[in-house]
């Protein structure tokens, strides 16, 4: 036998539905926190990626320079050239200075 309780029918399945949304709203408000913090160390992951790559871009740059510095009696010579001032005997050695003024144009 089923009894016809009226409006009571009907607010017993909208609370019921309201208790339904209400966990659903809990849930997603529990989880935001975790999910936006996944976010931020998922960025932060990807740019720490990018400055690995680009420090062992520079690193096998280095070690090039460094093979080549031991191995290569030019390249040792062309580095003394550019950085010391270096020059053979009897050579003349041509210096070009910019002035400050007229490099910041």
């Amino acid at each position: 036998m089923k009894v016809d309780l009226g409006i009571w029918s009907k607010l017993s399945q909208a609370v019921v539905a309201l208790l339904a949304l209400a966990v659903l709203v809990f849930i997603c408000l529990a989880y935001q926190k975790p999910i936006e913090q996944n976010e931020r160390m998922r960025r932060e992951i990807l740019r720490l990626d990018a400055e690995i790559e680009k420090q062992e871009t520079l690193s096998r740059q280095l070690r090039a320079d460094i093979d080549e510095l031991r191995n290569d009696p030019a390249a040792v010579e062309r580095l003394a050239r550019e950085k010391l001032g270096y020059a053979k005997p009897d050579e003349t050695v041509i210096r070009f200075e910019t002035n400050s003024a007229s490099a910041s144009k």
